[in-house]
């Protein structure tokens, strides 16, 4: 068994903003040529997430939409008044999606529905540069 730990970095806008990561996280696997195993996605940071979805236009939307209504800008967050950064809505949408994923792989090939795509999603109120560790665990 093998462990191997990579990572890349993207330019995000924040607001929610939703990333296809699918093909960058494709091309480690590949590159480290492991045919059986797991690929974990771990974004640093505390106020970004890692996930699954159609990455399609009208879920582009609906999740962002969705996000506001389980943690909406504009209220009272304890996180703001400590801090001032106003990205306490953030935290708590990044907090209930998670920072990482864990997709099995076989034949060097993860195993994702047809129209399953890993996102990474940007709940920050301002642009950021997000790193991406990757770790592979197979053989």
């Amino acid at each position: 068994m093998e462990v191997i730990t990579d990572q890349f970095s993207i330019a995000t806008r924040g607001g929610s903003e939703i990333l296809d990561i699918t093909g960058q996280v494709a091309s480690l696997l590949s590159r480290h040529r492991l045919r059986e195993g797991n690929v974990t996605v771990f974004v640093i940071g505390s106020t970004a997430s890692v996930t699954t979805t159609e990455f399609e236009p009208g879920l582009r939307k609906d999740i962002p939409e969705a996000l506001n209504r389980i943690a909406p800008e504009g209220i009272r967050y304890h996180h703001d008044e400590t801090w001032h950064d106003g990205n306490g809505h953030s935290h708590v949408r990044a907090a209930v999606l998670g920072p990482s994923l864990t997709i099995p792989f076989s034949n060097g090939a993860m195993l994702l529905g047809t129209w399953q795509q890993i996102v990474l999603i940007d709940s920050d109120n301002r642009p950021r540069q997000r790193t991406l560790i990757v770790q592979l665990i197979g053989k």
